[in-house]
């Protein structure tokens, strides 16, 4: 359960003010439905960082652990950069097809996770911990734990989250992955 642990606390740190957090407001202001956002939070969830986690695996498959060892340590020092960087939806981009609280979540949710920190978070995470259900079922509860607060709260309490002081301590725990990987190796 350690892979589960690690994947819980490292995704949930990497949400904090990422995009998709500020997708869950937005989409918690729209519907105001909670459970149908929070439902499709957690499939789109499942599926794109199922789908990570397996390319996570291929790439550790695919390099020598010496190889591996480096790209992970390298790729989780970008993460603890890109960390530092508040992200925000593009203005004027169309979030939401207009078909029901749980269809346009899962639908942007899964889309807007594509390339996003969290998925790459998810590779490194598959790449470097087994088992694979068990990354997945972390970094989907790690999505959960951030996001579904924002949701239910919504934009009453979001104003007052110290995102910033968040993602600096996201940043350090990258940083920590980075060198570990980089000292300790892979596995």
């Amino acid at each position: 359960m350690m892979a589960a642990a690690i994947s819980t606390g490292t995704v949930a740190l990497a949400e904090i003010g990422d995009k998709t957090q500020l997708l869950a407001l937005l989409l918690a202001a729209r519907f105001r439905k909670p459970l149908p956002i929070i439902a499709g939070i957690l499939v789109a969830t499942l599926l794109n960082h199922a789908l990570a986690g397996w390319f996570g695996t291929l790439v550790a498959q695919w390099l020598t652990p010496d190889v591996l060892r480096w790209v992970v340590a390298i790729s989780f020092l970008a993460v603890a950069i890109w960390t530092l960087k508040p992200d925000k939806l593009d203005e004027g981009e169309e979030l939401l097809p207009a078909r029901g609280a749980f269809v346009a979540t899962t639908f942007a949710f899964f889309l807007a996770e594509i390339g996003d920190k969290t998925q790459v978070a998810t590779v490194l995470l598959a790449a470097k911990y087994s088992p694979l259900w068990e990354v997945v079922v972390g970094t989907t509860v790690g999505m959960l734990l951030a996001n579904v607060p924002v949701v239910l709260l919504g934009s009453k309490l979001a104003d007052r989250l110290p995102l910033k002081a968040a993602r600096y301590t996201a940043a350090v725990v990258f940083l920590v992955l980075a060198i570990w990987a980089a000292v300790r190796g892979i596995g």
